[in-house]
């Protein structure tokens, strides 16, 4: 079963309740109460009588923190007194999940019907999946779920085509029913323009967003279909919902962007669309601003772009592709762009956990020095096998700048895109490796006073165990896979840094040796598990063939020194 703890989903539900704080507060109490989330926005509307929560975290976490908002709702939320010019249908009216990383939209889904099913049992509220969860093409439009409202649900919901998908087909006059869903992350963005005419940044805003204008004739007259509605003409984005405004704060235009899905129109691209359009009115895109927080991928995505247009290399730290989004971007034109405050894997980021990769080099030698017996060989084979990687992509990325090399600078991004993913694998190992080994002590503190508690001990220290040849065989087999890029480096690469290639393939060596041993003195006593076993004997193979393959890196290396 998939692991989700390093997972990051978002949730934002709308609670039919907008000028009572007291009620608000209440209710997102209950979601700051769950420990692995983070609550990024409070956002009321009077006019509306609504308020929408923004919180993200691991998934379980998520579900646990959305399942106790809901419920808490539905005690303080009456919806037989509710006014509103929004649209609704409940005290919770919808809650949406969106993946953010490590976790496929499928996945999502299936935790938007945990979600739901805990809803509709537990809480006795009627619930309808909407989006990627609907279970009918009907039901994909929130609209069409809503239709009818609150007032209209009393008879909507006895019909045979709104049974709702979990809880009992019985109306809930407090609460209302509920829709929960997975969807696309919502990226607000905003395109600065040299103009203040609002009017001609709405005509690039037409020009970019997918709904398009209206077709006019020579005369300007709108064109209609034959049962008079107006004809449109599809603009050149899709997932791209804009319009043009005028900034008094800033004084200037701007395109007003809702991007509904970065995957099929991601944000370089919004960007430069909107620039050319801009351009060939006479106008210029001087920057952009994004309103509120970006998925991680969205700034790596644009930075890599950018760098792909000046045939750069994109395998350089994540630091310097953002660097590179924000100014190609521009934005940092209208305030500071803080990546730690910006990018929500950023935000999620527990600073409070000291982590071994984030000492001084003088730090993690003396603390691998100290009386603790972690970190230990584990975590240095694993740096060793970082190092290797890193030694690879430096000459890789050296290459990508040699002159006369120009032509090949795609080649050597390739080359160094895959060193970088490598040494960020195992850089996490780094850590991982200690924390492997704290289970095992974990596991051994247990109790023992009775044959129950002896059987849990055994089982916990059993399955602490595993995890601790796991750890390093995982940095194992990442360290090995370096070789190849090592050897490509030493072939092809720039002559200049053969030795830095060298290096590294020693690295890589006493990487995957430090593993082996590593491997083999925590499976002494479960050799024959049947989830060691493969583990074994992939590790010996490993083990023996790194030396064939360090020798031949070093005789090939010795050879272009003559």
């Amino acid at each position: 079963m998939k692991d989700f703890k390093n997972a990051i989903i978002e949730c934002v539900p709308n609670f039919s309740e907008g000028t009572n704080m007291e009620i608000i507060k209440q209710i997102t109490n209950e979601i700051e109460s769950v420990k692995g989330v983070e609550l990024l926005d409070v956002d009321p509307g009077k006019a509306t009588n609504r308020t929408v929560v923004t919180f993200v975290g691991n998934p379980d976490a998520v579900i646990d923190a959305a399942f106790l908002a809901i419920k808490k709702a539905s005690e303080l939320i009456d919806m037989r007194n509710h006014k509103g010019e929004h649209p609704r249908m409940g005290g919770t009216d919808v809650c949406p999940l969106i993946p953010i990383s490590g976790i496929s939209m499928e996945e999502t889904v299936e935790f938007a019907n945990r979600l739901a099913k805990r809803v509709g049992e537990e809480l006795n509220i009627p619930v309808y999946l909407y989006e990627y969860a609907a279970k009918a093409d009907y039901r994909r439009n929130l609209a069409d779920i809503r239709s009818g409202e609150y007032e209209g649900f009393p008879a909507k919901i006895t019909k045979a085509d709104w049974v709702p998908d979990y809880g009992n087909p019985i109306f809930n006059e407090k609460s209302g029913a509920t829709a929960i869903g997975a969807r696309d992350f919502l990226i607000a963005y905003n395109v600065n323009l040299n103009t203040t005419s609002t009017r001609r940044a709405n005509a690039v805003a037409f020009d970019i967003r997918e709904k398009g204008r209206q077709k006019k004739d020579e005369k300007g007259k709108i064109v209609k279909d034959a049962e008079g509605n107006g004809v449109w003409e599809p603009g050149i984005l899709k997932s791209v919902k804009a319009i043009g405004w005028f900034i008094e704060e800033y004084g200037i235009a701007q395109i007003s962007i809702n991007l509904t899905n970065m995957h099929v129109t991601p944000l370089h691209k919004v960007f430069d669309t909107a620039a050319e359009r801009a351009a060939a009115r006479g106008m210029r895109a001087t920057g952009s601003e994004l309103v509120g927080l970006v998925p991680l991928e969205a700034i790596l995505e644009a930075g890599k772009y950018f760098l792909r247009k000046q045939q750069r290399s994109v395998g350089i730290s994540e630091a310097e592709i953002i660097k590179i989004a924000v100014k190609s971007l521009g934005l940092d034109e209208l305030g500071p762009f803080d990546p730690q405050k910006k990018i929500i894997e950023y935000r999620m980021k527990d600073t409070s956990v000291k982590k071994l990769v984030n000492m001084t080099v003088a730090s993690f030698a003396e603390e691998t020095a100290s009386e603790s017996p972690a970190p230990g060989g584990g975590s240095i084979a694993a740096y060793c096998g970082a190092l290797g990687a890193a030694l690879a992509t430096m000459v890789a990325n050296l290459s990508s700048h040699k002159k006369g090399w120009d032509s090949r600078w795609e080649e050597f991004s390739i080359h160094a895109e895959k060193g970088q993913s490598l040494m960020r694998e195992l850089l996490e190992l780094v850590d991982e490796d200690t924390n492997a080994f704290n289970h095992i002590m974990t596991a051994f503190s247990l109790p023992k006073a009775n044959d129950e508690e002896k059987a849990a001990r055994k089982l916990a220290i059993e399955a602490a165990t595993i995890y601790a040849i796991q750890v390093p065989f995982k940095s194992m087999k990442h360290s090995y896979e370096s070789f190849e890029l090592i050897k490509a480096m030493v072939e092809k690469g720039n002559p200049n840094s053969v030795s830095d290639a060298g290096v590294g393939a020693l690295c890589a060596r006493a990487a995957v040796k430090g593993c082996y041993l590593n491997i083999k003195i925590n499976a002494q006593y479960l050799a024959q598990h049947p989830e060691v076993m493969p583990i074994l004997e992939q590790a010996e193979q490993m083990n023996s063939h790194c030396d064939v393959l360090e020798q031949e890196i070093w005789n090939m290396v010795l050879g272009k020194m003559k």
